[in-house]
């Protein structure tokens, strides 16, 4: 397999339209999911919570709020989505059509990768649309917003790649969510500044690389954030940086691909 040409934009084209209506052929699992969450969070934690909590970083909670749920949807359905395709290809044997495809490695991450960040900025342009209709939120900063967007989706689509390569089985997909991306997304600052956080929890909160992702991405609404901004994109483009390179090696090796 080539691994650097960029030779069949038709057949890159197709595979990102491919990943595209499958989305859409499991619209009740990938787009309503997110934003109904979104609801009962703001509702619960927002709206009840907000009313004891008045400002947060200079914005109202729920306000505050808004940017952790988008953030927290983007991550999780980005990695489920792109991990459980190609699972499924891998399963179903149907990878071997890619394979077999005048496609290179680069063009077949590329494709699911680009098919994931579309699919990450339509959730959260929808999700952006509930919060401005319940408190009024919006960002302030719009190419911040769609590059952290495009940023994070980019690195889990990627982790997706990579797990959806190593998995043996659907759970063990679901186990970085359960594990890592669940957990580490709580206490990454979704629901409140570290601000509030003890000294010592806080310090180990900068070990959270949720935390930089979130703190970066809500700066984009609210125009502050709890450590430099330059920071938290250096460290979110570095873990991209890592994590395409070892879904491109895998790729190319053809690990787990071929039977």
């Amino acid at each position: 397999m080539d691994v650097w040409g960029f030779r069949n934009p038709i057949g890159l084209a197709t595979l990102v339209r491919r990943e595209l209506v499958r989305t859409y052929k499991v619209i009740n699992q990938v787009i309503w999911p997110p934003i109904i969450t979104t609801i009962l969070y703001v509702l619960v934690f927002g709206l009840g919570l907000g009313s004891r909590v008045q400002n947060v970083q200079g914005v109202p909670y729920a306000a505050f709020l808004i940017p952790g749920l988008i953030m927290l949807q983007v991550i999780d359905q980005t990695y489920g989505e792109s991990s459980s395709s190609l699972f499924q290809g891998r399963f179903m044997n149907s990878i071997q059509e890619l394979l077999v495809a005048p496609l290179s490695a680069v063009e077949l991450v590329t494709g699911y990768i680009v098919a994931s960040v579309l699919r990450a900025i339509l959730i959260a342009l929808l999700i952006l649309t509930v919060g401005f209709i319940m408190v009024r939120t919006a960002p302030q900063n719009w190419a911040l917003y769609f590059g952290m967007t495009i940023l994070v989706s980019a690195l889990f689509g990627a982790i997706g790649l990579i797990f959806g390569l190593l998995a043996e089985k659907f759970d063990h997909i679901a186990v970085f969510t359960t594990f890592v991306i669940t957990p580490l997304v709580f206490v990454g600052g979704v629901f409140t500044s570290t601000q509030f956080l003890p000294p010592l929890v806080r310090q180990i909160s900068l070990f959270n690389p949720m935390f930089y992702m979130i703190d970066a991405f809500r700066y984009a609404f609210t125009g502050r954030s709890d450590v430099p901004l330059g920071l938290s994109l250096g460290i979110v483009g570095g873990l991209a940086a890592i994590s395409l390179g070892i879904a491109l090696r895998m790729t190319a090796t053809g690990y787990k691909l071929r039977v």
